[in-house]
């Protein structure tokens, strides 16, 4: 506790980012406004971390939470060694600064001996980018004069089945990495010393792109440091691993008309490379008559929709599953007839899963082909909820085997659209096939929207805005639904 002075050159935040790269480390602290917008998908996943966080508490309970209050970081600081002091023997948040780095340790325990600090995570497993989050706390909180004896990794156990109340001995597993953060603290002291360095040079420093953009985070400074890349370009070529896009790069082919003519591509990615530079489009007129004989009248365009607490919120349920609780069908009888439309979309707060089976065996009972799109995501919901709810496996696993993927005559490139960019996604699809439907202009655009749409309606009490909400959930649901039966339409032209 020898420092309370809180002009820090580095947080553990700015350190690790700082290990990823060093021009972010440098536009970081003095062009942060080039950092990219924080999205909706990003949010909530500092959302959930937060939450976790906070569950995990309740491994320790009855500590003090020496949290910064608006960001005054000295003031945490002051209490936590306060805390410390009172013979506190768990905190929250407890703050320490040595050498000029800050961090806030998520739970901090008085022990036998000394202190054992927990760090906690989201994931489902302990990732190798985890130790040196560990290793730089633990060289500050030494530094200070803290003596830890134990240093553990807290992540959510994903073989964890909910059965009534939580058992968070169960729900949490608790890993030491002591040995590894230890061996660390030379190199540790080293890289300290190496950001100091980088963050007193008067320019940012040249690092050009790379696979450390991504690596092991996406960097905020991407849109900055990417603006130079064309759109499309080499890294849109689909499939095409990141280290050969590098390669291309790197020798000056950034285009996809640089490409050499011999360069290896397979037979999407070349289709897709022409497409782009000819500006035409592909269309294998038969590969797409062959698809469409598999849909046979009549039969259905289906939609699911589902959100994925971290924390496990029902009975046989595990952390980050994949809950469904909408979908959209759409029921073709026949040839020139109009499409019946069929939907279902659960209350908020309480477990959706039975009533989403009942609704979608109701939906679907004639036999026939069910076109999804993507049919892996469809099919694996199917089997979870027969996995949970047995009594009616038969007919999931009927539903599950009248799938069929309308993603296949994109992902193979029997049709590809310049516009596409790469992607096979309905989202590119749909416009490219039927310019007047587009998901531009929907309150609710895409999949991580209507998950955090859904979750949004647990906590809502204004009625009007929950009526507004679920309406904007429908109608999204229907565009992904209806897409389909419009872009089947627009296949048969062909």
């Amino acid at each position: 506790m020898k420092e309370t002075n809180i002009k820090h050159t580095l947080s553990k935040s700015t350190f690790l980012k700082g290990l990823q790269c060093h021009k972010a480390l440098w536009l970081n602290r003095y062009q942060p406004n080039l950092r990219d917008d924080v999205t909706a998908d990003q949010q909530a996943v500092f959302d959930r971390g937060h939450d976790v966080g906070k569950l995990a508490r309740d491994l320790f309970p009855d500590g003090a939470d020496s949290s910064p209050v608006n960001k005054d970081y000295t003031g945490a600081i002051i209490r936590t060694a306060e805390l410390i002091e009172n013979g506190e023997k768990v905190i929250y948040e407890a703050a320490f600064l040595h050498n000029g780095v800050l961090c806030l340790g998520d739970i901090l325990v008085k022990g036998w001996g000394g202190w054992k600090l927990y760090e906690v995570k989201s994931s489902t497993g302990l990732k190798d980018v985890y130790l040196p989050d560990a290793a730089v706390q633990y060289y500050i909180m030494t530094g200070c004069g803290i003596k830890l004896t134990d240093v553990s990794i807290v992540y959510l156990n994903n073989q964890y089945v909910r059965q009534g109340d939580l058992d968070l001995n169960q729900l949490f597993i608790v890993e030491s990495v002591l040995a590894q953060v230890e061996s660390m603290q030379d190199e540790i002291t080293e890289q300290v010393d190496g950001f100091k360095k980088i963050l007193s040079l008067k320019q940012v420093p040249d690092i050009d792109i790379g696979p450390h953009c991504s690596d092991p985070y996406d960097c905020d400074f991407t849109g900055h440091c990417w603006e130079h890349v064309p759109s499309p370009s080499v890294f849109d070529i689909n499939r095409l691993t990141t280290e050969k896009k590098f390669e291309l790069y790197r020798s000056g082919v950034v285009k996809l008309e640089d490409i050499p003519e011999d360069y290896p591509l397979n037979n999407r990615q070349q289709i897709q490379v022409d497409a782009q530079v000819s500006g035409k489009k592909h269309i294998d007129k038969q590969e797409i008559g062959r698809f469409l004989e598999l849909l046979t009248y009549p039969h259905y365009y289906m939609d699911f929709e589902t959100f994925m607490p971290a924390v496990p919120l029902f009975d046989y349920a595990r952390p980050y599953q994949q809950v469904p609780f909408q979908f959209c069908v759409y029921y073709h009888d026949s040839k020139g007839a109009e499409p019946e439309l069929r939907e279902f979309l659960a209350e908020a707060g309480s477990d959706p899963r039975e009533t989403f089976i009942q609704a979608l065996i109701e939906a679907t009972p004639v036999p026939g082909p069910i076109v999804v799109y993507n049919k892996a995501f469809e099919a694996t919901r199917m089997a979870e909820l027969a996995r949970d709810f047995p009594k009616y496996e038969a007919e999931l696993s009927d539903r599950q085997e009248r799938l069929v993927d309308l993603l296949e005559p994109f992902a193979k490139g029997y049709y590809y659209d310049p516009s596409m960019g790469g992607s096979a996604s309905i989202k590119v699809v749909l416009p490219a096939l039927v310019p007047e439907l587009s998901y531009n202009g929907l309150p609710i655009s895409d999949g991580g929207m209507a998950m955090q749409a859904y979750e949004h309606l647990w906590v809502e009490t204004d009625t009007e805005k929950k009526n507004e909400i679920r309406a904007q959930l429908l109608e999204y649901c229907k565009m992904d639904t209806y897409g389909m039966v419009r872009i089947v339409e627009e296949l048969g032209r062909l």
